[in-house]
């Protein structure tokens, strides 16, 4: 179970990262199963934990005055899931967590995070190297939803994030993208 979280450290850190370092590194994570549809995190709470997806599909998404569901963030294995600024700054989440197929998870707080990034030079560059990746995603996500026509938005997610395709329901993209499941349809169609 760890041993996806050990690949995904090694994978972004320059920084070698022992087998006996990691093995410290474990105690600061919590192994949480979720089923379909359990919340992981509800709107006005605060977000306690960052979580590593070790297996399952989730979503996060805030619901609209009129009880609509908008897609923030999908995430599969070996994404992180969770809401930054609640996490970071300890405020109200606006969204909702939740699993779309039942997920085993490795949850770490603030606290033992912060920990591990003073500790472990490794999981620093990890955590700056997420974070960036994480920046550069939400660049790219905004220059798409403001400046691209639904089928060029469509292909360039499929482009980035084609296991999603399998993973999510169609309406689940859609509102990831931004536009409505018959506009997606639509794009769909054009393309096969």
């Amino acid at each position: 179970m760890f041993e996806s979280l050990y690949n995904y450290v090694s994978k972004y850190s320059s920084v070698p990262l022992s087998k006996s370092d990691f093995e410290l590194m474990e105690s600061a994570f919590t192994y949480r199963k979720v089923k379909k549809r359990q919340l992981l995190l509800q709107e006005r709470e605060v977000c306690m934990h960052f979580a590593f997806i070790v297996s399952g599909a989730m979503r996060q998404y805030i619901v609209d005055e009129k009880g609509i569901q908008h897609i923030v963030h999908l995430g599969i294995e070996n994404w992180w899931m969770g809401d930054r600024e609640s996490f970071v700054m300890f405020t109200p989440s606006k969204t909702y967590i939740d699993a779309w197929e039942d997920s085993e998870l490795l949850i770490i707080s603030r606290a033992n995070q912060l920990k591990l990034v003073h500790d472990f030079p490794a999981f620093a560059e990890m955590i700056r190297r997420m974070d960036e990746l994480n920046n550069i995603a939400n660049q790219k996500r905004i220059v798409s939803s403001i400046s691209l026509a639904a089928k060029k938005r469509y292909a360039d997610f499929i482009s980035r994030y084609p296991e999603f395709a399998d993973r999510f329901p169609q309406h689940m993209i859609a509102s990831y993208l931004g536009i409505t499941k018959e506009t997606l349809s639509r794009v769909r169609k054009r393309n096969t």
